[in-house]
């Protein structure tokens, strides 16, 4: 009966409902099977082998069979929320992979995920007990004398702090990746964190660990319509694009994939950084020792994009009157903040960016 009823409809529907109507339907149920039936795509493809642990975190080597052609290893520091497969994210859209075909020795330092026991973890931790002794576990690994760092957003922030704090250590390059120095004009989070209206003093007491939907939140704030809705509104549009719709699968999978922030780092990020810019202005002080950038004497190449709302230009290219390096190259590229590393952009011009700058500095 019930088939029957369903058969009736859909002749019915087919001749009397517009051609424009019927091709919305079509691509509206071809969405929703993508979104409620099919399988999460796999990610973090390329081959790896942990190389040292500490608490949650894992120093990752990966492992290629093209022949090392640089001697200096290139160590990936991520941010401490979302997950940072975003560098491997799959075959083809991979820095990792695209790294070690170039010749690179490849590393990733993974935060994992903190638990409850973690809230209390502070940036300090991260910066002078987790950097350090990944750096060292690299260079012991691969024999080198120096090495090569990337920091990617939040990661590169820090990965400012650690330099400045260890000018003792061998770091020959740093490739700072739409990461933010600056945090005087930060556009709307300026608004979204005003001391004035934003207690975060209570939100780090009731949460503990920041939970991850309140973060991505507020990064969709910044764009409230384009973030919450355009998506959907593509996936329909384009559902019958297979390459389109495995580009948005893994997309989603990462921006969905968030990891809580532990509630004492985020503290200190929120307040020293975006609400009062300690970083670019000197001030910031990590277990009593003063940070200053100028420290940073190392080869450095720091990547901006031009569409980017978390970490914006002038934010970025802020660190370049900042550090002492003779070897200094600032690069804006017409992306966003996701973008510049997964997609098309960044396959064409943010990897050989990257590599060549790298392969003049490696040997």
């Amino acid at each position: 009966m019930v088939n029957s009823l369903v058969k009736d409809w859909e002749n019915v529907f087919e001749e009397t409902v517009p051609k424009e109507i019927k091709d919305s339907y079509i691509r509206i149920k071809r969405a929703s099977e993508i979104m409620i039936t099919e399988a999460e795509p796999e990610v973090g493809l390329t081959p790896k082998e942990v190389i040292w642990t500490k608490n949650k975190t894992k120093l990752y080597r990966y492992v290629s069979s093209q022949p090392t052609k640089h001697k200096t290893p290139f160590l990936m520091v991520y941010a401490l929320i979302n997950k940072p497969y975003i560098l491997d994210i799959t075959p083809g859209f991979s820095l990792v992979e695209y790294l070690l075909n170039r010749g690179f020795d490849v590393y990733l330092l993974d935060w994992g995920t903190p638990g409850e026991e973690d809230k209390q973890m502070r940036l300090d931790d991260y910066i002078l007990d987790y950097i350090p002794k990944a750096v060292k576990k690299v260079l012991k690994t691969s024999g080198a004398d120096e090495i090569s760092m990337l920091g990617y957003c939040m990661g590169g922030t820090m990965t400012s702090v650690f330099a400045a704090l260890h000018p003792e250590l061998p770091i020959k390059n740093i490739v700072f990746m739409a990461s933010p120095f600056d945090f005087e004009n930060t556009g709307l989070y300026a608004r979204l964190l005003d001391e004035r209206y934003f207690d975060l003093d209570k939100v780090v007491e009731t949460y503990g660990n920041v939970p991850p939907e309140m973060i991505d939140f507020g990064n969709k704030m910044l764009k409230p319509i384009a973030n919450f809705y355009g998506p959907y509104v593509s996936l329909v549009d384009r559902s019958e694009n297979q390459k389109f719709v495995n580009s948005w699968k893994l997309m989603q999978k990462w921006l969905t994939d968030g990891i809580p922030f532990p509630g004492e780092a985020y503290r200190q990020w929120i307040r020293e950084f975006y609400q009062q810019n300690k970083l670019i202005k000197g001030e910031l002080v990590v277990r009593g020792r003063k940070v200053d950038l100028s420290k940073i004497k190392a080869n450095v190449l720091n990547i901006s994009a031009e569409k980017d709302l978390i970490a914006m230009p002038h934010q970025v290219e802020a660190l370049m009157d900042a550090v002492s390096s003779e070897d200094k190259q600032y690069v804006c590229i017409s992306t966003g903040h996701i973008s510049i590393t997964f997609g098309p952009k960044a396959v064409r011009e943010t990897f050989p960016t990257i590599a060549d700058w790298l392969e003049e500095r490696s040997n």
